[in-house]
């Protein structure tokens, strides 16, 4: 396996890429609050954030500008730990407010070193935050990550959809399977009225999980206390973790534990529920 010449992941049993084919559907908030609620049930958790030019992880976890990363050995750093998980960010390394302008082999390079230099120890999830599109990082992951899975975040709106559909047929390339479609932005419940409006559309996850023979694992409302948790440095599944929105969260990650237990070897860590 691709992992095994790779140290630092030598003791990381499920590696899962979050991924989208375009920016601004959600992406990096369903990672952070899938990386918790997987932690939420008893689990060992890291969350890479892959987006080399515009990551978001260490903002989402309330990371300080000035955050310095301990050292593990002489040639390793232990990630940021936070909220129970694990968490590795360019932003970690750099300051918040200064863009990475780099050419693409430049960032290829910069996100390998951040993966073989990052001591994640032993995990039974790492989800990958991954940049938006196909480009050069997703490739770079693909090829040097032995993946167990990938799971596809869009809105129903048609034009994300159309993006997404690139980014499955993508994993589809590197033979990565797809866990299934997270569905953001789904249904607004005005808080007045309780008014339900499908503003961006409506089963444009179902259909798209339909035609690629996977399913939803989860359809999410189009819910302010999402935005603003996160921005906040403290997202859903950790400010309210009782609230409906972060028990659809634990229901997105049982449903990915579960697809990854009928769908791979016995080494993946099992877990019943009730």
């Amino acid at each position: 396996m691709k992992n095994q010449s790779i140290a630092s992941l030598a003791n990381v049993k499920n590696i899962v890429a979050v991924a989208s084919g375009k920016g601004g559907v959600g992406k990096s908030t369903t990672s952070i609050n899938l990386a918790l609620a997987l932690s939420k049930l008893g689990l060992k958790v890291g969350l890479l954030d892959a987006d080399i030019y515009g990551p978001s992880v260490a903002k989402m976890l309330g990371a300080q500008d000035n955050v310095k990363l301990e050292p593990f050995n002489e040639t390793s750093l232990n990630p940021y730990m936070q909220y129970g998980i694990k968490a590795m960010s360019i932003a970690f390394l750099s300051n918040s407010k200064t863009p990475m302008v780099w050419r693409g082999p430049m960032a290829s390079s910069a996100l390998n070193q951040m993966i073989a230099q990052t001591y994640w120890g032993e995990l039974d999830y790492l989800i990958i935050d991954m940049p938006p599109g196909t480009g050069d990082i997703q490739l770079t992951i693909s090829q040097k990550i032995a993946l167990t899975c990938a799971v596809i975040v869009t809105t129903p709106q048609e034009i994300a959809l159309l993006d997404a559909q690139k980014g499955i047929e993508m994993f589809k390339k590197v033979n990565v399977p797809v866990a299934g479609i997270v569905e953001n932005m789904s249904l607004h419940i005005c808080t007045n009225c309780g008014h339900k409006e499908a503003i961006f559309g409506s089963d444009g996850g179902a259909r798209l999980a339909k035609e690629y023979e996977t399913q939803v694992l989860a359809t999410m409302p189009l819910d302010r206390s999402i935005r603003e948790n996160v921005d906040l440095g403290k997202p859903t599944v950790q400010a309210d973790p009782d609230s409906n929105i972060s028990k659809l969260y634990e229901s997105m990650a049982k449903n990915l534990i579960q697809y990854i237990e009928q769908n791979t070897s016995d080494e993946t860590v099992n877990i019943s529920f009730e």
